[in-house]
């Protein structure tokens, strides 16, 4: 009996003697950032309950990225299947039993917690992808399977876009057509036009499919002065917020736009055009900056990766940052539709904040096991 204690004293020195600190400083850097910037959000108005809900949410995704670094994460190459499974089940379920906001159906409701599905087949998606690509190039699966496995990973695109989550749909998309570029490039011909032939004949679908306010979110983009105090409201006061910070800022709590509600929903689609019209232009390149670091880090350790699994999980995570900063900053500046796609780590919301806690937790799982740990 003496000797368990003795194994975990022993299992935790070796976690933190080969533990991604760098990884861990970034990721902590920019989640304090995104705290400071919720708080300038919310303060003072009767979202502030927000922010004591994202430290709560900020707790579970530290647990949860600790917990995932301490699994090895060649032993999901068993179950990685299973969990993409789990999470088309789960999309299949908020159709019938989903809660319902803002006339979409996305979340599931689990005790006193919302979960978001879309959010979790993310991870799901990444997983199963490294599975196809270590055994594709470990020769483990005939051609044929592996052209099966990668369509079967484009389900849950389709049932996310049917709730309708157009943005998660657009996220998953580019992080399966990432992966498959960078990783098998044939392959990705084939999965590339799959999805292509696919989406052209799903628009029609999609677009009778949408709630008229999404309807009028794209109107808006090809033509944002058709509606200036109606759809294309969101985009013209964050383009506002932007401008008006200037170079070096208007000083935390001294965003007007964000203190007067001009620009809504600005602690989850909006966060960038806080920290813009707070900070400045210096401020948002720093900004800018750290996000590119994490996903530049990820990268590095892709490529450092002791196996294939390794190295395409943390790809996938790496795409799955920058598709997320690339679409977020792009609608904020009015170069893309607003499609509700979060800011990594710095947008309020609770699953999309663990996923993201979830997936870095996958890539320090990757960095620590490339050593003798």
């Amino acid at each position: 009996m003496s000797s368990m204690p003795t194994v975990g004293m022993s299992f935790w020195r070796r976690f933190f003697a080969h533990f991604d600190w760098p990884l861990f400083a970034i990721m902590s850097l920019l989640a304090f950032v995104g705290l400071a910037n919720l708080y300038s959000a919310t303060q003072g108005t009767v979202h502030h309950v927000k922010f004591d809900r994202q430290l709560l949410w900020m707790a579970v995704g530290l647990t949860a990225f600790f917990l995932v670094s301490a699994l090895d994460y060649r032993s999901l190459h068993r179950v990685a299947w299973l969990a993409l499974i789990a999470v088309i089940l789960a999309l299949l379920a908020v159709d019938i039993v989903g809660h319902t906001s803002k006339g979409a159906e996305r979340w599931l409701a689990l005790g006193g917690l919302k979960i978001q599905p879309s959010e979790l087949a993310k991870i799901a998606v990444i997983l199963a992808l490294a599975r196809t690509v270590s055994d594709a190039r470990c020769g483990a699966s005939p051609v044929g399977h592996i052209v099966l496995r990668a369509l079967f990973v484009c389900v849950p695109v389709v049932l996310i876009a049917l709730q309708p989550d157009l943005g998660s749909a657009l996220l998953v998309t580019l992080i399966v057509l990432s992966v498959a570029a960078l990783t098998l490039p044939g392959l990705w011909l084939l999965v590339l036009v799959g999805i292509g032939g696919l989406g052209l004949r799903l628009i029609p679908v999609l677009w009778d499919h949408l709630h008229e306010y999404q309807q009028q979110r794209w109107l808006a983009f090809l033509d944002p002065s058709a509606d200036p105090t109606g759809a294309g409201w969101h985009t013209r006061q964050s383009i506002f917020a932007v401008g008006s910070g200037r170079v070096t800022g208007k000083g935390f709590l001294h965003a007007t736009q964000n203190q007067f509600n001009f620009l809504p929903e600005h602690w989850t689609d909006f966060p960038f055009s806080v920290w813009a019209e707070e900070w400045g232009f210096l401020g948002s390149v720093v900004l800018v900056g750290l996000l590119w670091f994490l996903i530049l880090w990820v990268i590095n350790v892709a490529l450092k990766a002791k196996d294939e699994l390794g190295g395409v999980i943390c790809i996938g995570v790496a795409a799955m940052l920058f598709w997320h900063m690339a679409v977020n900053i792009a609608m904020v500046l009015g170069l893309a539709p607003v499609v509700g796609v979060t800011l990594p780590l710095i947008s309020y919301g609770g699953s999309s904040l663990v996923t993201t806690f979830v997936g870095l937790g996958l890539v320090s799982s990757v960095s620590m096991r490339r050593q003798h740990f």
